[in-house]
């Protein structure tokens, strides 16, 4: 544990699920391959064009149209539509399509086991502080076994902008009615979640699980207060 700040008294702790509470990276490729699988199964047209197709389509619907950029699972609704469309279906089946896309991503995506130091410390914190989850995926809490955890969990696209955007923060800060520098916010990202924090007005605690050098981070312009390399180090953070 480093600190980079002297910390103000801990009074609520907000957490970034994704890469922070879980390795989020093989459930994302098991996601992306399955879905490819799924699309080239119930809608064979989809293979008639290559993935590097489908991912340009996808980066130019977020041109188009910038807010897709804070909400993942409308994004991908609308890559699926527009291209089955583009590929031949009336509008009306390419929607239903789609609907029925994301209900398997939404599956998959939920369908994995969260480690056990996650339950273990989380447990503890939640009988010591009020929780809240600030996320700019799609994971169902409920469904992954964290929703008893958290008071309110927030994501980007439904509840507002995506992180760093100021708009979920203020969200949890005026749900927990805790002053912004008595909360702690954690997460993985310097940018979404350290630089989003930090410019909202809580603390931050970097969770770096990957021995990346802050300083070589070219692209973090924000210190946190405190960087982590083990969840059980917020146990200790709580207790000051």
């Amino acid at each position: 544990m480093q600190f980079f700040r002297h910390l103000q008294p801990i009074h609520a702790m907000t957490f970034d699920l994704d890469d922070t509470l879980y390795d989020n990276r093989p459930v994302i490729r098991h996601v992306e391959a399955q879905m490819v699988a799924w699309l080239h199964k119930h809608h064979p047209i989809s293979a008639s064009q290559t993935l590097r197709w489908w991912y340009d389509l996808k980066r130019s619907l977020a041109q188009e149209d910038t807010w897709l950029l804070n909400d993942v699972t409308l994004w991908r609704f609308k890559q699926i539509e527009k291209g089955l469309y583009l590929l031949g279906y009336q509008p009306q089946q390419a929607a239903q399509a789609a609907e029925d896309a994301i209900d398997q991503v939404l599956r998959l995506r939920s369908d994995f086991t969260v480690p056990a130091e996650s339950h273990q410390v989380l447990t503890e914190l939640a009988k010591r502080l009020p929780l809240v989850a600030i996320t700019n995926g799609n994971v169902d809490v409920e469904k992954i076994g964290l929703g008893e955890y958290f008071s309110l969990v927030l994501k980007a696209g439904p509840d507002g902008y995506a992180k760093p955007h100021r708009q979920m923060f203020s969200k949890a800060q005026s749900y927990l009615s805790v002053a912004a520098e008595n909360i702690l916010h954690v997460g993985d990202h310097l940018i979404s979640d350290v630089q989003g924090a930090k410019l909202s007005g809580y603390q931050a605690c970097w969770f770096n699980d990957q021995n990346i050098n802050l300083f070589d981070v070219s692209k973090a312009r924000t210190l946190p207060d405190v960087e982590v390399n083990r969840l059980h180090d917020l146990l200790r953070l709580s207790e000051s």
